[in-house]
């Protein structure tokens, strides 16, 4: 990252607008997936599992080539580093954080190694009368199908349970550590104290290269995954997937 003066340090650019917009669209697909599955609207279900899919592949892209502050490379820290950011919350002993924290960093690719299993499972799932299954469901026995199936309400509940505790410490910032959190990945921009570096951003044309591929995935998926001289299988199964 590059140092700027004091000058510039208040409203620094802090997450660009792919990051923004992927967050939000997760804090808005999981309910949808969940009321989706609660109400037997599968083929919507399928539709927004999809589109989860899709969203997490394009995550996963932009933290190889994205923004400095989307890059695993960059706010993954040792460790040490996070033992010691740990330490530093009881008081004010650590440096403002341009990014994601220590913590939050590997807070960010937990959720995302958790939502890339969930939508992998629900490819395979099917429900209990195997009336809907997933687009790669006809690529695994009914017995695997059922412990897929399984594992991905299990999923779902970890899921759950790691964004009540995400949120517990979006508040546990707000009101101890006077820390907004929210305002920034609404904004992109964050106020900081002099003398901290300008994270540099990605182009946007990169974006819609990530975008391109985590879409024909996610399309090449839903046909059911054909390898060179298959046909697509989409046809031969049903229509609607349980993802959740």
């Amino acid at each position: 990252m590059r140092a700027v003066s004091s000058a510039r340090a208040p409203g620094t650019k802090l997450w660009d607008l792919p990051v923004r917009l992927v967050h939000w669209s997760f804090v808005a697909l999981l309910p949808l997936l969940w009321w989706s599955a609660e109400e037997g609207r599968l083929d919507l279900h399928r539709t927004l599992g999809l589109v989860m899919l899709a969203l997490v592949a394009f995550r996963l892209l932009w933290g190889l080539v994205g923004s400095e502050t989307a890059r695993f490379a960059v706010f993954l820290r040792g460790p040490r580093a996070v033992a010691a950011y740990v330490r530093g919350l009881r008081g004010c002993t650590h440096a403002p954080v341009v990014g994601h924290n220590p913590l939050g960093g590997w807070s960010v690719l937990a959720l995302l190694g958790l939502l890339a299993v969930q939508v992998t499972l629900g490819l395979f799932a099917q429900d209990t009368d195997a009336v809907q299954s997933g687009p790669l469901n006809y690529r695994v026995s009914w017995d695997t199908a059922k412990a897929l199936s399984a594992a991905h309400e299990v999923g779902f509940n970890l899921i759950l349970g790691f964004t009540a505790l995400h949120l517990a410490a979006i508040v546990w910032y707000r009101v101890v550590r006077r820390d907004d959190l929210v305002r920034p990945m609404l904004t992109g921009k964050r106020a900081f104290p002099a003398g901290v570096a300008v994270p540099k951003l990605a182009p946007l044309w990169r974006a819609g290269v990530c975008a391109a591929l985590a879409g024909a995935l996610a399309w090449w998926l839903s046909l059911g995954g054909p390898l060179p001289g298959e046909a697509p299988a989409a046809q031969d199964v049903p229509s609607a997937a349980e993802y959740m």
